[in-house]
C-alpha cells in the first residue's frame, strides 16, 4: 500500500494533498493545530487575519488540482467574493490610477483566509476519497541522505514513525527541513532572506448599506520616493464585510490604536480608504503582524538531494505578503508535483529533485517582484539591487505607467502579477510597443468612480463618522 506524508494543513499542504491523491492509496496531511470545522482563524497562520488574494493563475492551478468541484463555483457558494482587476478594482499606483475598463478579465477571489483554507480542506477531503489530516507533531524525517522514507510524529521522548513512500514539507514559514536535512547528512543549502519590515494591521468593518459591490480598493505603496513604504486596501470578504489592511515598511508602520488606524489611511497619498472607512462600522479591534520578510531555501541546488522529500510552499519561499501572491505560489507548486506524478512513478531515481527545480521556476516570478521592490525601501535587511534588477525595474515602471492607460501594458502587468504568465509575457513585441507608446488615456487626478460610487464614497465621508471609525467594536 502507497502512502504519502504532507507536512501542513494549510492551503499548499492540501494542495499537495490533491496532487498525490491520484498517485497513492494513502495521503496522511499532519498538523500541530487542532483544525477548526468551519470558517475560523487558527493559531498556526500568523498572517491569517489579514488581506488574502488568490490570484489568477493560482485559481486556475487549483481549478486543475481539484477537477470534480469547480473551485471557483465553490468558494463563491461559500461567500467568497470574485473581482476582476480591469474593471472591479481601484487602484493607485506609484504611477498614478489604473483606468478601468469595461469587460472583465484577470478575475481573482477574495475572503477570509479562514473561509478559503476551510472551504478548500474540505473539498479536498470530500471529493478524494483517501486524504485524511491528523493533528500531531511533527518530529523529524527518517531515511539516509539518499532517500527520504517517512516521519517521526508525537514528541521526542516518545516518537512514532509513519513510513511514506514520499513526504511533502508544506509546514511554512517555521518549517524546519534544514535542520531535517541535516540530521540525514545534506548541508550547504543556501537561505537567503530580504526584510523590509514590513508590519501588517488589519481591521474588519461591516460593508455600509449600498456598497455591497463597490471596487476593490487599493493605494500602494511607492518604493521610489527613497521613503518607507505605505499601502492600504480594502477587500471585500464573506458575511457582508470588509477587511482593510494596512502595510508600513520599516520606519512607517501602521499603528494598532483604532484612531491611528483611521488616520494613518487619510494620511496616504489619496485618502479614499480613509473617507470609506469614516462611515463605516468596525467589527473587530485592529490585529497586527510582524512576520513579513522574504524568505527562500534553494533547494533545488542542492547537489545531492534525497528522493521521496519535496519542499513546497512557504516552507521553500516565503514571500512578503504585501503582493498577494503566496497562496498563489502554494496552489502553483502543487500543480507542479501533480505534473511530474503525471509523467514518472514515484519509484523513479531523481523524481523529487525534478519537482524542486520546476518548483523553483514558479517561485522566481513571485519573488523577484517582492524582492525587487521590498530592497528599495529603507532599512531593508538582505535586499541587494543589482545592475540588471536596476535596469529591470526601470521598464518595469514605464510599463506600470502605460498600464494606468493601455489595456494592452495592464493585461500583460496583470499576467505577471496575477501569476498567469512568466516575466517573459513583459517582453512580447506587442507588450514592449505598448510600454514604449505610453498610456493611451489621459492621466486620473481622482480614483475612476462610477456616478453611484462617487456618490457613496460621499456619502460615507463624514467626519463625524470618526468617532464611529474609532469606537469599540460591535
Amino acid at each position: 500500500m502507497s502512502r504519502a506524508v504532507v507536512i501542513g494543513a494549510g492551503l499548499g499542504g492540501v494542495m499537495a494533498a490533491a496532487a498525490l491523491s491520484p498517485a497513492v492509496d494513502e495521503v496522511i496531511v499532519l498538523d500541530r493545530d487542532e483544525l477548526p470545522d468551519g470558517p475560523e482563524h487558527r493559531k498556526g497562520l500568523p498572517q491569517g487575519r489579514h488581506a488574502h488574494l488568490l490570484m489568477p493563475g493560482g485559481l486556475d492551478a487549483m481549478e486543475e488540482l481539484i477537477p470534480k468541484i469547480g473551485v471557483r463555483e465553490h468558494l463563491l457558494a461559500a461567500g467568497a467574493r470574485e473581482i476582476s482587476l480591469s474593471s472591479g478594482m481601484l487602484a493607485l499606483s506609484p504611477e498614478g490610477w489604473f483606468h478601468r475598463w469595461r469587460h472583465d478579465s484577470h478575475n481573482m477571489i477574495t475572503s477570509s483566509r479562514a473561509l478559503l483554507d476551510w472551504a478548500v480542506r474540505t473539498a479536498v477531503v470530500d471529493n478524494t476519497g483517501n486524504v485524511e489530516v491528523r493533528t500531531t507533531h511533527v518530529v523529524d524525517l527518517t531515511g539516509d541522505a539518499r532517500r527520504v522514507r517517512g516521519v517521526r510524529v508525537g514528541t521526542a521522548a516518545n516518537p512514532e514513525v509513519l513510513d511514506a513512500d514520499i513526504v511533502v514539507d508544506a509546514s511554512g514559514r517555521g518549517s524546519r527541513v534544514l535542520t531535517w536535512l541535516t540530521a540525514l547528512g545534506i548541508t550547504g543549502i543556501d537561505e537567503i532572506r530580504v526584510d523590509a519590515g514590513l508590519v501588517n494591521a488589519t481591521r474588519i468593518y461591516r460593508t455600509p448599506p449600498g456598497a455591497e459591490n463597490f471596487p476593490l480598493t487599493m493605494v500602494q505603496a511607492n518604493p521610489y520616493l527613497g521613503e518607507p513604504g505605505r499601502s492600504a486596501v480594502v477587500v471585500p470578504i464573506e458575511g457582508n464585510r470588509w477587511m482593510v489592511s494596512l502595510g508600513g515598511s520599516r520606519g512607517g508602520e501602521p499603528p494598532s490604536d483604532p484612531d491611528g488606524f483611521l488616520r494613518y489611511t487619510l494620511d496616504l497619498p489619496h485618502p479614499i480608504v480613509g473617507r470609506l472607512l469614516s462611515g463605516a462600522e468596525p467589527l473587530t479591534d485592529v490585529f497586527v503582524s510582524h512576520s513579513t520578510s522574504n524568505s527562500r531555501r534553494y533547494v533545488e541546488k542542492a547537489r545531492d538531494w534525497p528522493d521521496g522529500l519535496v519542499v513546497l510552499g512557504d516552507a521553500l519561499a516565503t514571500l512578503n505578503p504585501a503582493y498577494g501572491q503566496g497562496m498563489s505560489v502554494a496552489a502553483l507548486g502543487a500543480q507542479v508535483l501533480s505534473r511530474q506524478l503525471a509523467q514518472a512513478d514515484l519509484s523513479t531515481p531523481g523524481l523529487s529533485h525534478r519537482v524542486q527545480r520546476a518548483a523553483a521556476a514558479v517561485v522566481e516570478t513571485a519573488w523577484s517582484i517582492a524582492v525587487s521592490q521590498d530592497s528599495m525601501y529603507p532599512g531593508v535587511r538582505g535586499g541587494r539591487r543589482t545592475a540588471v534588477d536596476r535596469v529591470a525595474g526601470r521598464y518595469t515602471r514605464r510599463l506600470t505607467k502605460a498600464a494606468t492607460g493601455s489595456y494592452v501594458a495592464a493585461s500583460a502587468l496583470w499576467d505577471v502579477t496575477g501569476l498567469k504568465a512568466g516575466p517573459a509575457r513583459l517582453l512580447r513585441p506587442g507588450t514592449v510597443l505598448a510600454a514604449l507608446s505610453g498610456p493611451s488615456l489621459p492621466p486620473l487626478s481622482e480614483p475612476p468612480l462610477t456616478p453611484r460610487e462617487r456618490e457613496l464614497l460621499d456619502s460615507l465621508d463624514s467626519r463625524s463618522g470618526e468617532g464611529a471609525a474609532s469606537s469599540t467594536p460591535a
